[in-house]
């Protein structure tokens, strides 16, 4: 009897009797039959309730549990019905799996490890299964979490913003804690409804406590927000309104080049008319045609921060500011309105009230047209001033999911990675069986 109980405790079979153990030399695996101890017997798969018996189901079951060395093992044992008042006729529950799983919840927890600290190949290759079968055993693992777990309590700050996990336009929405700076929430779509299902999630108790929103300017997460968290500061994200410019930027540096190009075009018609019999080194300077060309390696220099500028950037910078003033004007609006953002606090408010005079008369339409929706904007804004929140905690989390789609490569469900997500950025990381720190 004590070596039975040894297997017991070899292949993490709790709360069960060993019965016998075979070994198929031919085919490297032990077969451990084992029956559920006399008070896990008769209950419910799902709730665990006792219920009496239906029928013995479709005969014996085999799990698949952690490997012995290098012999795969098995448990094996009867599944039985039972009659459950709420789920009706379904499997009994056996203590050492989950529900409708073929592995045992050492075996789940083991994999759930190796997902998040090791590679997809190393996983595969050392547990011997195939990889949908691993984003199948992390979604379980994740939904046994949550089970037990409310990441949702005592949440205040929080970050919501959008990742795309996939092509076609498929994206999660993804909520963070900013006082944690964990993970605590994520769900496929991006739209109204998907951010409704987290505030469901919270309940309305909770969502009354929650006091600041980082986020873009999304109206699907402006309006939720304001339905269902009214009391919250929403703060708008540093990174988006500075982006709002920097788009602003670019598109008169398009209008600036296709001016060039218009003149190149120009020049190459008059010299088409008048060229013949000219002598080859008399031909006029192309002006359009120089000057287009050296537009068209500008967009970076621009883009940078100054103090990030090369110095064939900050040459071809120079270059914009002496032969285009409309251009450069644009350049210095978008760096004053990064600067609003940099000084922060009352100091920052100021500023941004010196740059919306400034960009109101700068006569460049996408600017004027850019201060108006700063206006819009400016609540949450002064509220980013003033409180320092930024996306840029949930932004490190979307550079992190984005890693684990690469891992991920091969899930068929946006579950699956979401789990994995939980897994790695939540604050309830899987742990290796048997120990109480993975």
């Amino acid at each position: 009897m004590r070596g039975l109980r040894v297997w017991s405790k070899l292949l993490g079979v709790e709360h069960a009797t060993v019965e016998r153990v075979e070994f198929a030399e031919d085919a490297s695996e032990l077969v451990v039959h084992v029956r559920p101890s006399r008070t896990k017997r008769g209950r419910c798969g799902r709730c665990e309730r006792r219920c009496p018996g239906y029928d013995q189901g479709s005969g014996r079951r085999r799990w698949r549990a952690l490997d012995l060395g290098t012999v795969i093992a098995w448990i094996e044992a009867d599944a039985p019905r039972v009659r459950c008042p709420e789920h009706g006729v379904i499997v009994a529950a056996v203590p050492w799996a989950r529900h409708d799983t073929g592995h045992t919840r050492f075996f789940d927890e083991q994999i759930a490890w190796l997902a998040v600290n090791t590679s997809k190949s190393a996983v595969t290759r050392l547990m011997r299964i195939a990889w949908r079968t691993v984003g199948a055993i992390i979604t379980r693992v994740v939904a046994d979490i949550d089970a037990r777990v409310d990441r949702l309590d005592g949440l205040r700050r929080i970050g919501i913003d959008e990742i795309s996990h996939r092509k076609g336009h498929r994206y999660l929405t993804v909520v963070v804690d900013h006082d944690t700076r964990r993970l605590v929430w994520a769900a496929p779509g991006r739209d109204r409804a998907t951010l409704e299902g987290f505030f469901d999630a919270l309940g309305p108790d909770r969502s009354k406590l929650i006091t600041h929103i980082s986020a873009d300017a999304a109206p699907w997460i402006a309006d939720v927000v304001a339905a269902r968290a009214p009391q919250a500061v929403r703060c708008a994200d540093p990174f988006h309104v500075v982006a709002w410019a920097t788009d602003a930027l670019d598109t008169v540096r398009r209008q600036v080049w296709n001016e060039a190009r218009q003149l190149a075009r120009a020049e190459n018609a008059a010299l088409g008319k008048r060229g013949r019999g000219r002598p080859r080194g008399d031909a006029p300077a192309r002006v359009g045609q120089q000057r287009a060309r050296a537009l068209k390696g500008t967009r970076y220099a621009l883009w940078k921060n100054p103090e990030d500028l090369t110095e064939r950037q900050a040459e071809k910078l120079a270059w914009i500011a002496a032969t285009s003033p409309v251009l450069y004007r644009a350049y210095l609006l978008k760096e004053g309105l990064r600067y609003v953002f940099k000084v922060k606090g009352e100091d920052g408010k100021q500023a941004l009230d010196r740059w919306i005079s400034w960009a109101q008369r700068c006569r460049i339409p996408a600017f004027t047209d850019l201060a108006k929706t700063i206006r819009k904007h400016r609540a949450a804004i002064d509220a980013t001033l003033e409180h320092g929140l930024s996306n840029a905690l949930i932004e490190s989390t979307n550079t992190k999911i984005r890693l684990l789609q690469r891992v991920a490569y091969g899930f068929t469900n946006p579950e699956a990675l979401i789990g994995l997500a939980m897994l790695s950025l939540g604050a309830h990381p899987p742990q290796l069986p048997g120990r109480t720190h993975g």
